[in-house]
């Protein structure tokens, strides 16, 4: 009944909504619910939990870096691939020696190649990386993985983004820059692009030729290519400073979207105060893991030598020990327990866990609690340390 209907009804015509709603009943269709509806099968189709694959084929950079193209793993369940907008990552989940570890990996392929059933991640070696290595020595074509739907939200948004961007790279940090710019050029992005590329070398510079291609053939890309340790004939020298910003920016409101290594954000994003751009047209990829919690400047010290963690997951409890420099995930995973984890700085939620007793640090540049988990004692464990003995309830990793 409309809301008119039963404000006029006093209490005994309550009496009679009974055999209305029989009436209304078998004036029903008898036509059976269906077993997924049409919404629930395009949710669990763009936001699969795990995808698996099969490395295709392996692209040799160097010595110490490679791409690696993903096609469906039929024989374990997928038959397609979740489409993504252009600057996601995927999370691939390894066993390593039987320690459960997950890593985040930009996409470096378009959109339109996952409706072919194909991703595209670079791995570069990262001194004392533990996954870096794993994946460089042991993958191989013909190689199994299981990798999350795409995620994040390093993406170019009409609604909040300027028309121009200026994409700002450092190393391997240039792959969301190059899924981005295949888009643009296959007409599913619509934005002008201007890419500081800052590399050591011109032959450490990734996707160069890539890069020049697409800069041929669409005119909303344009690549300058920056040389920290060489000065070459047409490339700039030094580093991405607020002077080379300024002399390659646009003269009207442009966004700024920065993905590199972490000491690129700490150098560039000074920069770009000083040059007074508004933060809400500055987007950061994930600023990755921190290894060594003594090394952050606003680390306040004062932990033992170990600590000892008593993690509750589901009805099972477990007491482990471990070094407070190391996260409390990566202890954790040190001693064989899985924590529900992608972006590994504390920016997407999924390791969110109570803290029911203990100190802990959060650097401040990964400190993206909201105000109701920092009243309530919720912590990333991906990207905080413990400062003594704790206590945590952590979420079923599926």
């Amino acid at each position: 009944m409309a809301k008119d209907e039963l404000s006029s009804l006093n209490a005994m015509d309550f009496l009679k909504l009974s055999s209305i709603r029989k009436k209304k009943f078998k004036k029903a269709s008898d036509t059976p619910i269906p077993a997924e509806y049409p919404a629930n099968a395009l949710a669990r189709r763009l936001h699969p939990v795990r995808q698996s694959v099969k490395v295709s084929q392996i692209i040799e950079h160097g010595t110490d870096c490679r791409t690696y193209v993903l096609e469906c793993n039929s024989d374990k369940g997928t038959d397609e691939l979740a489409y993504f907008a252009a600057g996601k990552y995927i999370t691939v989940f390894l066993d390593i020696d039987g320690m459960p570890v997950t890593r985040a990996y930009s996409l470096s392929s378009s959109p339109k190649q996952s409706l072919q059933g194909k991703y595209a991640i670079t791995v570069k070696y990262v001194q004392n990386g533990l996954a870096s290595r794993y994946i460089l020595d042991n993958w191989e074509v013909g190689s199994e993985v299981e990798v999350s739907a795409p995620e994040g939200s390093f993406e170019y948004v009409a609604l909040r983004d300027a028309k121009t961007v200026l994409c700002i790279a450092g190393g391997s940090g240039i792959t969301p820059f190059l899924s981005m710019a295949q888009a643009i050029s296959d007409g599913d992005e619509d934005f002008n692009m201007i890419l500081l590329y800052g590399s050591r070398t011109a032959d450490s510079i990734l996707f160069k030729d890539e890069f020049n291609a697409l800069a041929k053939k669409c005119s909303k890309i344009r690549t300058v290519y920056v040389l920290s340790h060489e000065q070459k004939d047409g490339y700039e020298h030094g580093f991405i400073s607020k002077e080379l910003i300024e002399k390659y920016a646009p003269s009207e409101a442009y966004s700024v979207f920065l993905c590199g290594p972490q000491v690129m954000y700490d150098f560039v994003d000074k920069e770009l105060e000083a040059i007074g751009i508004e933060p809400k047209f500055i987007r950061h990829e994930l600023y990755g893991e921190i290894h060594d919690a003594s090394s952050q400047s606003d680390y306040p010290g004062n932990a033992p030598q170990s600590v000892k963690i008593t993690v509750h997951i589901m009805d099972e409890t477990k007491t482990v020990e471990g070094n407070p420099n190391d996260t409390i995930m990566q202890i954790l995973e040190k001693n064989g327990i899985a924590v529900p984890s992608r972006c590994r700085s504390g920016e997407c939620g999924w390791c969110h866990s109570y803290l029911k007793s203990g100190k802990v640090y959060a650097p401040k540049k990964l400190e993206h609690r909201r105000k109701a988990d920092l009243k309530f004692g919720y912590i990333h464990p991906c990207c905080t340390f413990p400062l003594s003995n704790l206590e945590i309830e952590v979420p079923y990793c599926r």
